[in-house]
């Protein structure tokens, strides 16, 4: 078949083994990738949710407890040793610098040199203007109205953003603290002698108040109990008040505004006759109760919806930042980082995220498929090339050799394609071999027969007993080759019958040596059969006796012809094997002939081989005798072999099981 041909009929990739192969490789790799990635992201969310939530919560309490130093202190001198205890209990780098990044304080300290800050700040601290946090905080910082302390220590009016730990001016003494606690404590008992349970909460100035524990706070209208001493602003907070309410009526009086006064609750009022500015209820001076139960505890001004309360909230803010200003630190930017100096890992599965993970993903799936071709293809080209060959075989070229690249399963067909492929070729050889041995072995005797038919024909050869007997040769070697034709044809079609009974071995051999003792004393050969060594008997056989002594007969006849006068040819039979079924019986023809060089011994049981190429009767034959005894030897389960030295002669060995051949092979 033309190359092109053979190339149309190439199957298509979806039905080939390189197509199944990519198929069945992006399919697993497909899977394994979109699980693995599933999997990953189910498994670390969580984890990474609890991770950016603990590290959210640290560096919240970081920033808190500056806060609350910058709100204490009018400087950041000696917060190093606040800083090392955040950094010890978080496991982080902290780093406090100024708004031009001069360093105040770093948990890394100075030598050897630490690593760079990461070139973003996490957080800057500053107690006048802290940034709003998620309501519920831990967090005592964070957005707030006003950040100072009323008679409740909640602040109000405003949303100036400062911290409300940043008291300043507004910080009671000592004594101050003293007396209002005395009070406080007082007003809890006389409270609870009238069944009704109260805390003392301290504020951050140090101001107490009353906190009721319930949310009925109409009991507390009916006690007797008195609070005036704890409504009362004291000489430290009228002070700052003072100076406080000063600085807002500058600012609104450069606003073109009315002036106000302000109240200890940071609440303010334009006239100073009137009351405040509420219609609520009062509740019990100095007593609060709990947020959720009250939600107005105390008198709150009136809604901030005009552009007056607005500038008056504003100058509030602005004048507390001015008051605040020389009793709180300076802003500083807070860094926090891993102690490496790397800023704090964090993950988000942001589009650059996914896109990411599907990069990898995508990568890996084109390794694998990249990988599945490159393998494929490896598999796929041998199985190509034995292919042609078998192709070029079939088309009656001659057989190729299919190269191995390895030793694996492709290798191993390559190997076994090549040793089918010598075989046929051997086979084929052989055949034609045998075709002009056929026809040689049969013209010699023929043309023989002709002449001498010819030859009476012509008055030239007398038709006497000579004659008669010349014939009868010609004509018996012509019986002879076509009956080993047919021994082999019948053979090899499995049509070959035995008749199995029980042989005495030595009796067989004795036959045999008679059968041809003429042959070898005409070739001056000595003939003989050996002794078993020792005492011991050669085991029973079961076997067909006519073709037993028919293959034991061609190895007789075969080394009687090889061997030159003088020599000698024995038989010798022998038991071998462990005993019982598998026990065996070896029958051995041994001569001192010419013998065989080791390269032809794997092709003496072949069909018409000659060790000699000559075709003479002496030494010739007609080739077949050994393969009929290979071909008889296998009928009966056996199995020959041959040892042989040029110039010392040949053993040939039958090995036949004692039990005899198997059923199949025997007549019906």
């Amino acid at each position: 078949m033309p190359p092109a041909e053979r190339g149309a009929q190439r199957l298509r990739l979806r039905k080939s083994l390189l197509g199944r192969l990519l198929a069945v490789s992006a399919l697993v790799a497909a899977c394994s990738v979109a699980a693995t990635a599933w999997l990953a992201v189910q498994t670390t969310s969580g984890a990474i949710e609890q991770e950016q939530g603990r590290n959210l919560a640290a560096d919240t309490r970081v920033l808190d407890a500056l806060l609350a130093y910058a709100a204490g202190h009018p400087t950041w001198d000696g917060v190093d040793a606040t800083v090392n205890d955040l950094a010890e209990t978080s496991g982080r780098r902290i780093t406090l610098t100024t708004q031009s990044r001069q360093i105040l304080a770093d948990s890394a300290g100075s030598s050897p040199p630490p690593p760079a800050l990461p070139p973003q700040a996490s957080a800057v601290v500053d107690p006048l203007s802290v940034a709003a946090v998620p309501s519920g905080s831990e967090s005592g910082s964070g957005s707030v109205t006003v950040a100072a302390p009323g008679t409740d220590g909640v602040q109000r009016s405003g949303n100036d953003r400062v911290d409300a730990r940043a008291v300043g001016p507004f910080r009671l003494s000592a004594a101050e603290r003293t007396s209002l606690r005395r009070t406080a404590d007082e007003a809890v008992r006389c409270l609870s002698r009238s069944g009704i349970a109260s805390d003392v909460v301290e504020g951050p100035s140090g101001r107490p108040r009353i906190q009721v524990v319930g949310n009925d706070p109409d009991r507390m209208r009916g006690t007797r109990c008195t609070t005036d001493a704890l409504d009362s602003p004291t000489r430290t907070e009228t002070k700052a008040l003072t100076a406080l309410n000063g600085l807002v009526n500058a600012c609104l009086d450069r606003q073109g505004r009315e002036a106000v006064r302000l109240d200890l609750d940071l609440s303010w009022d334009t006239d100073q006759d009137a009351s405040p500015a509420t219609a609520v209820p009062q509740p019990v001076p100095g007593i609060s109760a709990p947020e959720e139960a009250v939600p107005t505890p105390f008198p709150t001004p009136s809604p901030m919806d005009s552009e007056v309360d607005r500038d008056i909230a504003s100058c509030v803010g602005i004048a507390r930042q001015e008051q605040l200003s020389s009793y709180v630190a300076s802003p500083a930017l807070l860094f926090i980082s891993d102690p490496g100096g790397g800023a704090v890992p964090g993950f988000e599965l942001s589009p650059a995220n996914t896109a990411r993970i599907t990069g990898v993903a995508a990568l890996v799936l084109a390794l694998t498929v990249g990988a599945s071709i490159l393998a494929g293809v490896r598999l796929v080209r041998p199985l190509h090339a034995l292919t042609g060959a078998a192709q070029r075989m079939r088309d009656g070229e001659d057989p190729s050799h299919v190269v191995v690249a390895a030793d694996n399963e492709i290798g191993r067909l390559a190997a076994a394609f090549n040793d089918m492929s010598a075989h046929r070729a051997r086979l084929e050889e052989q055949r034609k071999v045998m075709v002009s041995d056929v026809a040689h072995e049969l013209r010699t005797p023929l043309s023989n027969i002709r002449g001498w038919l010819e030859g009476a024909q012509d008055g030239i050869a007398d038709t006497d007993a000579p004659f008669v007997a010349s014939l009868l040769e010609e004509a018996l070697q012509l019986q002879h080759i076509i009956d080993d034709l047919q021994d082999l044809s019948a053979a090899d079609a499995g049509a070959l019958r035995l008749h199995p009974e029980p042989v005495r071995i030595e009796e067989l051999l004795a036959h045999v040596v008679a059968a041809h003792q003429a042959q070898a004393d005409a070739a001056g050969v000595a003939l003989t059969v050996a002794v078993p060594d020792g005492n011991g008997s050669v085991p029973g056989l079961t076997a067909d006796p006519v073709r037993l002594r028919q293959a034991i007969g061609n190895l007789v006849s075969n080394a009687v012809r090889h061997t030159p006068s003088g020599g000698r040819v024995t038989l010798r039979a022998y038991g071998t094997g462990p005993g019982g079924v598998d026990e065996e019986v070896a029958v051995e023809v041994a001569d001192t002939g010419s013998g065989m060089a080791p390269e032809d011994l794997p092709y003496v049981f072949d069909r018409f081989w000659r060790a000699e190429k000559s075709r003479s009767r002496r030494t010739g034959g007609s080739g077949l005798g050994l393969a009929i005894v290979r071909k008889l030897v296998e009928a009966h389960g056996g199995t020959t072999s041959v040892v042989s030295t040029v110039g010392q002669g040949s053993v040939f060995t039958l090995r036949l099981p004692s039990a005899g051949p198997d059923p199949m092979n025997t007549a019906v």
